[in-house]
């Protein structure tokens, strides 16, 4: 039986919270560091080569870049994967580290059709400062599956130390949410499977929640939001 992953395709890119689908579709967000290896997560878990741009340039998605998932005829998909902007790339302007960083930041906070989240650390940096103000942005109920990429590069023994440490700053954090940990690599497939499982369960979670009653529609103000916050940048 085909993964419900394979089926995905783009839909749209939004370069601010105004422009997303509406709808209430579940939506699960990627989010890490600039060449944390998340776009080749992605294309790995899809089993598609190039659905997500792995640039050799870090930090080059400046937008939320969203991708249906469900039979492509249907009146609306069955979820979401969006792609968020890797942050963190020193190179980049400030004024654009910025705008990408708060863009994906405020889409963590305030999204209501957000299910879940994966964040994707390369398993030789572990868990950052970067990451963790990251993290301040979440909602408190939204599931975390934390992606120790690039893991085909230790051996078992480093990978589980490697594992414990994430683990431990995790819990350091005192983060409210359900939070899973999974050692991964999109080039030996290492946890792909295990990862895929956990994303598929998710979505029928959220299927089913929402054919129990619609979530509340997305905010008026959302529109509001972007231009106060361009206005005046924290």
């Amino acid at each position: 039986m085909a993964s419900l992953l394979q089926t995905a395709r783009f839909a749209t890119t939004a370069a601010k919270l105004a422009q997303l689908p509406r709808g209430g579709v579940p939506e699960i967000a990627f989010v890490g560091r600039s060449n944390a290896g998340k776009s080749s997560a992605i294309n790995a878990l899809c089993q598609r080569r190039r659905l997500a741009f792995a640039s050799k340039t870090p930090g080059r998605t400046q937008a939320l870049n969203c991708f249906a998932l469900g039979p492509e005829r249907a009146p609306r998909p069955v979820a979401m994967i969006v792609d968020t902007p890797g942050y963190g790339f020193a190179s980049a302007p400030l004024a654009v580290k910025r705008g990408w960083d708060q863009l994906a930041g405020r889409y963590l906070q305030l999204r209501q059709a957000l299910y879940a989240v994966v964040l994707v650390l390369d398993v030789r940096r572990g868990l950052t400062d970067l990451d963790r103000a990251l993290l301040r942005w979440m909602q408190p109920d939204v599931p975390i599956l934390a992606l120790l990429t690039k893991s085909d590069k230790l051996g078992r023994a480093q990978q589980r130390q490697a594992l414990d440490a994430v683990e431990a700053e995790l819990r350091a954090a005192r983060l409210p949410n359900p939070v899973s940990l999974l050692a991964f690599s999109s080039t030996s497939g290492l946890g792909v499977e295990q990862a895929r499982a956990w994303l598929e369960a998710i979505v029928a979670e959220a299927g089913a929640a929402v054919a129990e009653g619609e979530p509340a529609p997305e905010p008026e103000t959302l529109a509001d939001i972007d231009r106060v916050r361009s206005a005046n940048p924290p």
